[in-house]
């Protein structure tokens, strides 16, 4: 039987999965109904962000795994590389 992420990443090409990565920082900011978080981990410039309802509890230092793809978003009228999170897990 296949772990659901294993069948997700057969159904959904564009997504990449890391096990294990350390994260470095982690912000949370509320925007109307949804609480918006980025996260970035060790060994890479490009954050990953996520939005949940509630407040997640601190990722700072946790060892996390993460099923994610990549996409741009137009910030301040330029273009930045994000990482669009589908599911994030601690390790």
């Amino acid at each position: 039987m296949k772990h659901p992420v294993e069948k997700m990443l057969d159904e959904h090409q564009e997504l990449t999965h890391s096990e294990d990565v350390k994260v470095q920082s982690h912000t949370q900011r509320e925007k109307d109904e949804w609480v918006l978080h980025t996260v970035m981990i060790e060994n890479c410039d490009t954050p990953f962000k996520f939005k949940r309802r509630k407040k997640y509890k601190s990722l700072i230092g946790a060892n996390v795994n993460m099923t994610y793809y990549a996409t741009t978003e137009g910030i301040a009228g330029f273009e930045m590389d994000i990482f669009k999170v589908v599911r994030i897990k601690r390790s």
